[in-house]
């Protein structure tokens, strides 16, 4: 399952991110998403982990604060299936 993470502090790192979702069982990978050109980070990440652990981690972090900042955790969706993305890519 992969699985969208946003909210975060621009101070979170991957290792920060899959810490934080290890708690509920195996990531397989956690990235948080940095702009090309500055390195910096964009506030937002993705996880990946199996279906039934990915499922729970979602339900127990959605709202919790990491870092100060609460935590916007649910599945990712394909970019074409996004509100509002007008084709954009």
């Amino acid at each position: 399952m992969n699985i969208f993470v946003g909210n975060l502090s621009f101070n979170i790192r991957d290792e920060d991110l899959r810490t934080a979702f290890a708690k509920f069982g195996q990531v397989d990978s956690a990235q948080v998403v940095t702009d090309r050109s500055s390195g910096r980070s964009r506030g937002f990440g993705f996880v990946e982990m199996p279906d039934d652990e990915g499922k729970a981690a979602i339900a127990a972090l959605n709202g919790t604060e990491l870092e100060g900042r609460p935590l916007t955790v649910n599945e990712a969706r394909p970019r074409n299936d996004r509100a509002g993305s007008r084709g954009r890519r």
